[in-house]
């Protein structure tokens, strides 16, 4: 039971770096009209999978924290905004984040 969790957070973890992948084609367009690569930046946050599974104890690792301070603050800051527009474009309430 423990190992289908773990499989389910990681496939769920792997999703949301896709759907942020996928969310920054768009970005990347805006990006490269303006100079940068927002696009590259995103698919080096891969390193992050671990530190964003729902549960997990997991501590950021410097790979991860390397290469979110290699990032364009806008280009993070836009990709979150968008990905947090998709519930409502579907239909659904927005999101509501507790704190912890």
């Amino acid at each position: 039971m423990a190992n289908f969790k773990s499989m389910i957070s990681f496939q769920t973890a792997a999703l949301l770096l896709v759907v942020m992948i996928g969310l920054a084609l768009v970005e990347n367009q805006i990006a490269e009209a303006q100079g940068g690569s927002c696009m590259a930046d995103l698919t080096h946050l891969n390193v992050c999978a671990p530190f964003v599974l729902p549960g997990s104890d997991n501590k950021p690792s410097s790979d991860c924290c390397s290469a979110i301070q290699a990032m364009e603050t806008t280009c993070l800051c836009n990709t979150l905004r968008i990905a947090a527009q998709i519930p409502t474009q579907c239909n659904l309430p927005p999101l509501s984040c507790g704190t912890n």
